[in-house]
């Protein structure tokens, strides 16, 4: 009889143990898991960098190890980076520092107090901390992306309509830009200048918008090319190289002879002669002219089909995407990792002027490395939040159909 009337006991108290396990868990809310990433931009993200890390140590030439070493912690950091904001940036989002307004205050202050550093290379560009040196325009990269993003997903549908909603979103990139163009560095403003354009034509500004302030900068800009003249130099070095052969078209010269003694199938990798002194810059602006050398056409064109890709994929996943913001976003910074490797090949064959802009994923160097990753974690965690059933298709030319 004991044993009839203990037995249901036992029963009893196990469900009351799994009925509040269950309350209790219903209260905690939904078990965390990981997001589903992309995983063609994982794949291509992780080749890139390892092809880079291998083209760091054989363009380097007599200091590899060092350089390879670096690289490598460089590379550690940005996927580090690239990991958390690929399955927390969303989450991140809710802290008052990461609003994009007070992002873009942070990144002022660091544009103004590199200003105050000493000079390297005659130029403003890097807060040294001892053991890394801070490029504050690399974040600025990121940032106005972000912030232009987010303003625009908060006048949708009004933009086209009332052109003083253009004001602000202008004079923060004006004030952004104009920083980065007092470090004497013309290349990322006008860089960044283009992918702010591109995001604002994508949002719905009509064309003739651009018009009034880009004849009123066109002056500044006629300035800085032509009245400066270091930079005016470059110009007519680009325009003619040999003529000035050993001055300033010296680099641009031995970029050519890099890329041209590659041939079809590259003298294999390591054998560079160009980078033995005689390229200056071999393992950051021009690590292009060093692939070339040792890859040759054919191979060459596989990296150039990957960026390729990435901006193709960066659209489509850009004209998926639920919000404005998120859709932006995506579009921005994929425009801006592949422009800017489409801006430094085309330095490298003679088809823009000499500038320092440096080639995403393989060019040496931390602040760039880690700054391109950081791009490619936030793109995987706005495309993964996206990529779930019943997805509603709402592309960027929506934005522009709304806005008329």
């Amino acid at each position: 009889m004991v044993t009839l009337f203990r037995a249901p006991a036992r029963k009893r108290t196990t469900l009351l143990r799994k009925s509040a396990t269950a309350t209790h868990r219903q209260n905690e809310g939904p078990a965390w898991r990981p997001l589903r990433l992309d995983k063609r931009l994982v794949i291509i993200t992780l080749a890139f960098v390892m092809t880079g890390l291998v083209f760091t140590y054989s363009s380097s030439a007599f200091d590899s190890s060092s350089f390879f070493k670096r690289q490598l912690l460089f590379d550690t950091m940005g996927l580090m980076f690239a990991g958390i904001l690929s399955q927390f940036y969303r989450k991140l989002q809710q802290f008052k520092l990461c609003k994009p307004i007070y992002l873009m205050y942070i990144t002022w202050v660091f544009l103004i107090a590199v200003l105050f550093t000493r000079t390297q290379a005659n130029v403003h560009r890097w807060i040294d901390f001892g053991f890394f040196k801070l490029q504050p325009s690399e974040i600025a990269k990121v940032t106005l992306v972000i912030y232009v993003a987010d303003y625009l997903e908060s006048v949708a549908g009004r933009l086209a309509k009332n052109w003083r909603l253009l004001l602000k979103p202008m004079a923060v990139a004006g004030i952004t830009l104009g920083l980065i163009l007092a470090e004497r560095d013309f290349g990322t403003p006008f860089l960044m200048g283009i992918v702010f354009v591109c995001m604002m034509l994508a949002a719905g500004m009509r064309i003739w918008h651009i018009l009034v302030p880009g004849i009123l900068i066109s002056p500044l800009v006629v300035h800085q090319l032509f009245f400066v003249g270091y930079r005016r130099e470059r110009i007519f070095s680009f325009l003619n190289p040999f003529a000035s052969e050993g001055g300033t078209g010296y680099q641009l010269v031995q970029s050519f002879l890099a890329v041209g003694s590659g041939g079809w199938f590259g003298k294999g990798l390591g054998n560079s002669e160009l980078k033995l002194e005689y390229l200056p810059a071999a393992h950051t602006d021009f690590i292009f002219s060093v692939m070339c050398e040792e890859f040759g056409l054919f191979r060459i064109v596989l990296i150039l089909l990957g960026f390729c890709w990435i901006l193709v994929r960066g659209i489509s996943l850009a004209c998926v995407a639920k919000s404005h913001f998120r859709s932006l976003v995506i579009f921005g910074l994929s425009i801006t990792i592949c422009l800017q490797a489409f801006f430094n090949m085309a330095m490298a064959i003679g088809l823009m002027p000499t500038k320092g802009i440096a080639l995403p994923f393989f060019s040496y160097g931390g602040s760039s490395v880690v700054m391109t990753l950081v791009m490619m974690g936030i793109i995987l965690n706005l495309a993964a939040v996206d990529n779930a059933k019943n997805n509603t298709r709402e592309d960027i030319t929506t934005y522009r159909n709304r806005n008329k």
